[in-house]
């Protein structure tokens, strides 16, 4: 059983849910290879509880898992923020997870998060398992925390993004952990967009679903995980398509409709056909000063403009690196 362990089920938390949007993430991981996912949307996300009422009426309930029409299962999922900085994730039956979703009303704001401890304490109320997501991911504080309280985590997350950044050090600094800890770590893609299925995953030898036999694989040590040769390229081929897709919602456009078109027309172009004749995104990476990002981004626009397309948005993202957003211009 190949499982993803970090997913989710929105472009971004702050956009509204969408269906068909949704309907494609899961006929996408489906295709990347995935035979299960656990679905870890953030716990503070637009419509949380809409996401979760869509999943039931579109599945049948095996176990603790949904299973959808195209054999995909889900196990029903969050990821919560704590107060000292960092990002827990809860796997359980649906109906914990949506109770636990409205217990955590009053701590959905920055300032508000609960600390771990009571975080935990909430956690152990309910037939969940709980894992550390990313843990030495920049800004989160989770191996700082006391060993005491950090022993009662069921699992760590190996996370695709960190992966693709530095390999080395996000397996050597999680399974360091992970061996102090006596914890298992798995393996999750943290996708919020498609192309990033299949970066990690993690291959158990049997096939379970509830997550009291998950954990009990787990702490067997009865899977592994797999890393693809394309992780670095997948995930920052997402992260680039993520953004565009954003800046094309923020100036009033249907991101949906561009990425998938209408389902429902016999001929409709495919995806790759639709988004290079709207909108194209170009990637300015490695600059060696702002001088040269500067130059490199005008010779960039100056020849997209002579193929018929004019700038729309232009972002820096990270020292010497910039994304800039075209629209085909209309004749």
């Amino acid at each position: 059983m190949k499982l993803d362990f970090h997913t989710h089920g929105k472009l971004a938390k702050r956009l509204p849910f969408s269906t068909v949007y949704t309907d494609w993430l899961l006929g996408e991981a489906k295709k990347a290879g995935l035979d299960a996912i656990c679905l870890t949307e953030h716990f503070n996300t637009l419509q949380f509880d809409e996401l979760y009422g869509y999943l039931l009426s579109i599945s049948s309930c095996e176990g603790d898992t949904l299973c959808m029409e195209n054999g995909l299962r889900v196990f029903p999922g969050m990821e919560t923020d704590i107060a000292e900085g960092g990002h827990i994730l809860s796997l359980g039956p649906v109906e914990a997870i949506l109770e636990l979703n409205q217990r955590l009303a009053p701590h959905k704001t920055p300032g508000k998060f609960l600390p771990f401890a009571e975080l935990m304490d909430l956690f152990a109320k309910y037939p969940v398992l709980v894992g550390g997501a990313h843990p030495f991911r920049e800004g989160g504080h989770i191996p700082e925390l006391p060993g005491a309280q950090l022993q009662r985590l069921d699992f760590l997350d190996l996370n695709g993004k960190d992966v693709a950044e530095n390999r080395d050090r996000a397996q050597t600094l999680t399974h360091a952990l992970g061996k102090q800890l006596g914890k298992p770590v798995v393996s999750g893609s943290d996708t919020h967009q498609a192309v990033q299925y299949g970066c990690i995953c993690t291959e158990f030898e049997r096939d379970v679903r509830t997550v009291s036999a998950l954990h009990e694989e787990m702490k067997a040590g009865r899977y592994r995980i797999i890393v693809s040769d394309h992780a670095s390229f997948q995930v920052h081929t997402a992260g680039m398509l993520k953004r565009a897709l954003k800046e094309i919602h923020a100036l009033g456009g249907d991101y949906v409709d561009v990425l998938v078109g209408d389902a429902k027309e016999k001929d409709a172009p495919s995806f790759q056909d639709r988004i290079a004749v709207t909108h194209h995104a170009v990637w300015v990476e490695d600059a060696f000063d702002a001088q040269e990002l500067a130059k490199r981004v005008e010779e960039t626009a100056n020849d997209m403009a002579w193929k018929g397309y004019t700038v729309v948005s232009v972002s820096a993202c990270g020292e010497g690196n910039a994304l800039l957003l075209f629209r085909k211009k209309m004749l």
